[in-house]
């Protein structure tokens, strides 16, 4: 755990939080001071929803740091149980509230006496995970809290679809698209033939969780959030599970074939090859798109990715193998699955960035100067005082990425997506000329090569309008090379003779 202005993933029991808002009539209670109260607000502007279960927050204050916990918790519970009756309350400690070492477990086992419904604790350890393992190792632990309950009896009675099915897991709230890719994902299985079984945690019931193994599979869009589940339901159901994104054309291939494999060793035999190739030729525009008069503007132009493992590792294919885009490095703030990404991207670009500070990133996209940026909200904001353009892949969240309109990343109406933000992201052409035409440019406050260093130099208002002069393709580029040879021999401004010896350095 560390202070910081800007994480890339949120504390845990935000990710317990989304687990919990996002099935039917599951209730959270926050045990947390004032100040860590704020996912309600949080979930209702962002996603727009009006029919979410609030978290309720068990608040921390002078009385309970002085008598403890215990009444207040187990009141708390009861009376949310009376007032809602939900089918499970689940209790999470915030990072904050866990300093007080309470016994939270014991609070959760007495309340259980006088509650008609099931209450658990979210077993994360709030000091070591992030959001994002938290809400993996919570939906594991709620299905497994009701997988347990099935008896040897029920379990051999438990038949399969007589159709194949597919279990979606990890489709949560405050996901990044999730909504939109959801609707594609339901569109691909009904062109493949495949039943949708359940969908889990998205508007699922608990009763819903029993269901569970009578699908075929289970199907992992995003590995932030699912993967210790169909883990758990592959060892309790011998249940195989696809774990590939659908994002770009060539993880949609592998996504297809990989069901196409499953089926056949479960005694389904059936071929997508055809299905696959009609997808590519008519459905997604991607495929003819890469191979046009237009993406060839993209030949040797440079760009960086960052993001969530998922998100990151396969907009790094789509660039490089779908759009002939040249990755100077790929990177995830995802630490703990730094073997998996490293495996899906090693070879597809110069340098693998695993890392959660901001500053680090920042300071490599100063050095590289791509072309384009594909990263969070964060990297949105660099490019910003870069002035580099940045397409926007994953998740840290951001109300731009809640559209009305249907904009998923998944699926073939997806590829059309990606290729739309792909090449819109990219200065190309005229464009940079026209902009400078008509006075669409703004020259950035003073930046270094590194976006961290507090060695900032200012420009005379004399070097800024030579700056001016300079075709806007090639300004920030030189513009940057300025203030690096300033802060390299000690100027403190910028002035006309400055400029020019700094272009001079560059000569020799």
């Amino acid at each position: 755990m560390k202070l910081a202005y800007w994480m890339y993933a949120g504390p845990a029991h935000i990710g317990t939080l989304r687990i919990a808002s996002s099935f039917n009539n599951v209730h959270a209670i926050m045990h947390a001071p004032l100040g860590d109260d704020y996912f309600n607000v949080m979930r209702s502007m962002l996603e727009r929803d009006r029919h979410f279960t609030p978290v309720t927050a068990s608040i921390v204050d002078r009385h309970v740091l002085a008598r403890g916990s215990q009444e207040k918790v187990i009141n708390n519970i009861i009376k949310k149980d009376k007032e809602e009756k939900p089918d499970l309350v689940v209790l999470t400690p915030t990072c904050t509230s866990s300093i007080l070492q309470e016994d939270l477990q014991n609070f959760v086992q007495r309340a259980s006496i006088e509650t008609t419904s099931d209450v658990i604790l979210a077993d994360v350890n709030h000091y070591r995970v992030n959001e994002l393992q938290a809400s993996d190792r919570t939906l594991a632990q709620i299905v497994a809290f009701y997988i347990n309950k099935i008896n040897n009896k029920q379990k051999s009675d438990l038949k399969k679809t007589v159709k194949p099915s597919v279990n979606i897991i990890g489709m949560l709230s405050l996901g990044f698209h999730h909504q939109h890719d959801l609707v594609d994902l339901k569109r691909m299985f009904n062109d493949l033939d495949i039943e949708i079984n359940q969908v889990i945690p998205d508007n699922a019931s608990i009763q819903d969780l029993y269901n569970l193994p009578k699908a075929w599979f289970n199907c992992i869009p995003y590995r932030e959030a699912g993967l210790s589940t169909a883990q758990l339901l592959a060892d309790k159901f011998n249940m195989p599970y696809v774990d590939i994104a659908p994002m770009g054309l060539s993880n949609i291939k592998t996504f297809v074939c990989r069901i196409q494999s499953i089926l056949a060793m479960l005694g389904c035999h059936r071929n997508y090859e055809k299905y696959v190739e009609l997808q590519t030729k008519y459905m997604s525009q991607a495929a003819w798109f890469s191979r046009s008069i237009d993406c060839q503007n993209l030949t040797d132009k440079t760009a960086i990715v960052f993001g969530d493992a998922t998100h990151a590792a396969a907009m790094t294919k789509i660039l490089v193998r779908e759009m002939g885009v040249h990755v100077l490095w790929s990177g995830t703030y995802c630490i703990n699955d730094r073997q998996w990404f490293t495996s899906e991207v090693e070879n597809l670009c110069s340098k693998v960035l695993i890392t959660d500070d901001h500053n680090i990133v920042g300071d490599m996209i100063a050095n590289s100067e791509p072309n384009a940026i594909f990263g969070t909200q964060m990297e949105r904001h660099i490019g910003k005082r870069l002035n580099i353009p940045c397409g926007v892949i994953s998740s840290p969240v951001h109300i731009q990425n809640f559209p009305l309109s249907y904009k998923p990343f998944l699926g073939y109406e997806g590829t059309n997506q990606i290729a739309d933000l792909i090449y819109n992201s990219f200065t190309l052409g005229m464009e940079d000329h026209l902009l400078d035409l008509f006075g669409g440019h703004d020259t950035i406050d003073a930046v270094t090569n590194t976006l961290s260093s507090d060695n900032l130099v200012t420009w005379s208002p004399e070097a800024l309008q030579e700056l001016t002069k300079i075709p806007g393709f090639v300004r920030g580029k030189v513009k940057r090379n300025t203030e690096k040879f300033a802060i390299a021999q000690g100027y403190h401004v910028i002035s006309l003779e400055v400029m020019y010896e700094a272009k001079e350095n560059v000569k020799t």
